[in-house]
């Protein structure tokens, strides 16, 4: 059974940092694809990084330059740095994994972290 679990959420200054990690466990062939995705109260879930089987990461316009995805192969977990937090970054924030299985590829979601931005 696959299971994701993130950590790294919490609560920060504007113009701080933090690291949200995604680790899946469990029977895993690879990763094909991984993206991020947050929720503000009130609004829609939105993309805010993804990376599919090639090298491209797509980054949401308010991120760009802020926010880097990442992965460990290794351990099967992936990364979203966030430098220069805004208050308009917070927002519950997702993992999403695209898994190869024995059985077949799969998507999966993470349990939500939350991202606090204030003075």
């Amino acid at each position: 059974q696959v299971q994701l679990v993130e950590s790294g959420g919490g609560l920060v200054q504007p113009g701080g940092s933090l690291r949200l990690s995604c680790a899946a466990s469990g029977s895993i062939l690879s990763i094909y694809a991984m993206g991020w995705y947050r929720q503000a109260p009130g609004k829609q879930r939105e993309l805010v990084a993804g990376l599919t089987s090639g090298d491209k990461t797509n980054y949401a316009d308010s991120v760009k330059g802020r926010f880097t995805l990442s992965r460990d192969n290794a351990k099967n977990t992936v990364y979203l740095q966030m430098n220069s937090l805004k208050p308009e970054d917070t927002a519950v924030y997702y993992c999403n994994l695209h898994l190869f299985l024995a059985s077949g590829g799969y998507d999966y979601w993470g349990q939500g972290t939350q991202v606090t931005v204030s003075s």
